[in-house]
């Protein structure tokens, strides 16, 4: 891992080139219709992937090669690429931007047994009362698709997905907040509800994201390192790819899936369904 203090460096961000890829043709100011109308755009454009980790390297971070990879390139990327994508446009259009950074809880005994290691964006609005949760890059099918204000005791609907956010108890200072998200399969009972990720709203810094980006990416026991994990959302369904399981799901909750026959299958799914051209070296079915 470099040792270059990242918050100086100055790669070319190319705010044109990247609003093209969304499809983003909306006004270019700091308001809430252009917060929500970028992050769903984005959502809905590039792909979540590791096949960088998959080859054993971690993805770099650095704005030019984010341009190159996932701009200009047939691309995504997983939390970290995608968040500062995100970061660096919403900037170029005058918000204020703070990173933050969670510990996922699906699957957790509890917040704290698993380490902070999920990205995402704290974005103030000019004229609006609260800060807003943004977030394209967390790879689930409940994941988030328009960012949601920072307050507890109220559900959101977004594109077709419902979230909430809820304070959890903890010995820290500062307040532990855990974004939850509603499977539709489960019914309107509490049940329905379930964690995504846990989170205070402490500041992370570019040099954070590269220690956490260098573990993910390149840790024996991540699960980033081990299979191809794919997910690409659209308008009506999100398609996810976990080793050689390929499942589509739909708006209203219903889920099929296969296993896929083989090398081959594997390549040309990620290819056409996926949108990504796998890189050379990568081998998505061991």
């Amino acid at each position: 891992m470099s040792d270059t203090d990242l918050s100086e460096q100055s790669e070319p961000y190319d705010l044109d080139a990247y609003l093209d890829r969304i499809g983003w043709k909306g006004e270019r100011r700091a308001c809430l219709a252009t917060l929500r109308g970028v992050h769903l755009a984005h959502a809905l454009s590039l792909p979540f992937e590791n096949l960088d980790p998959v080859r054993g390297r971690a993805p770099s971070l650095a704005p030019a090669d984010l341009m190159a990879k996932m701009v200009h390139g047939r691309r995504g990327g997983y939390c970290y690429e995608h968040g500062i994508l995100l970061r660096l446009a919403l900037e170029a259009l005058g918000f204020r931007v703070v990173q933050l950074a969670a510990r996922v809880v699906v699957g957790a005994r509890t917040p704290e047994s698993r380490p902070r290691t999920h990205a995402m964006l704290r974005v103030e609005v000019p004229g609006e009362p609260l800060p807003y949760l943004a977030d394209v890059g967390f790879g689930a099918p409940g994941a988030l698709l328009l960012p949601v204000p920072l307050v507890t005791g109220t559900e959101f609907e977004g594109a077709g997905r419902r979230h909430r956010l809820v304070r959890l108890p903890h010995d820290g200072p500062l307040e532990l907040w855990e974004l939850q998200a509603h499977d539709p399969r489960g019914g309107p009972g509490e049940g329905a509800w379930a964690g995504q990720y846990a989170f205070t709203q402490e500041p992370f810094a570019a040099s954070d994201l590269e220690v956490f980006n260098w573990f993910v990416g390149t840790h024996p026991r991540s699960p980033f390192t081990r299979r191809p994990y794919l997910q690409r959302t659209t308008a009506d369904r999100h398609l996810a790819l976990d080793g050689a399981r390929f499942s589509e799901t739909r708006a209203d909750g219903t889920v099929s899936g296969r296993t896929l026959a083989g090398e081959a299958e594997a390549r040309r799914l990620v290819e056409e369904e996926f949108g990504i051209e796998v890189p050379e070296g990568v081998t998505l079915l061991s």
